[in-house]
């Protein structure tokens, strides 16, 4: 008695729905969920940015540094990377809980890009550059 075997194709085929993004400076792969389940992956690199901008600010403010070269320089950073990442301490407080508790889009790019001080129009801009 013999059983009737289909021989096992050659090749399997498996689709695996990825997708490619920059997050902090680094490519990484995200597979893609179909549905809208929340985030949960943790970009670390917005919150060592927010860290640095709120103490950065705090040694400003208590005269540690007199400026922001000299903030820089003794950070051995770019002038022009402490002034973007002190812009951070403008943020709405609802647009930097989002950030650390990982339910945006958003990346270190594009938080210190210019954004508006009024946080509505921040929240605005901030909604469509995550989208992106």
């Amino acid at each position: 008695m013999t059983a009737n075997r289909q021989p096992f194709p050659s090749t399997v085929t498996v689709h695996v729905p990825l997708r490619f993004t920059v997050r902090g400076g680094r490519k990484t792969i995200i597979g893609e969920i179909p549905y809208d389940a929340p985030k949960t992956r943790f970009d670390d690199s917005i919150a060592k940015a927010l860290a640095r901008a709120y103490r950065w600010k705090q040694k400003l403010d208590e005269g540690t540094y007199a400026t922001v070269g000299e903030l820089a320089k003794a950070e051995r950073i770019n002038e022009s990377y402490v002034t973007r990442i002190l812009r951070l301490n403008l943020l709405a407080p609802d647009i930097v809980e989002a950030a650390l508790n990982g339910q945006s889009n958003l990346t270190v790019q594009s938080i210190t890009e210019r954004v508006s001080v009024i946080w509505e129009e921040q929240r605005l801009t901030l909604a469509a550059r995550s989208s992106n």
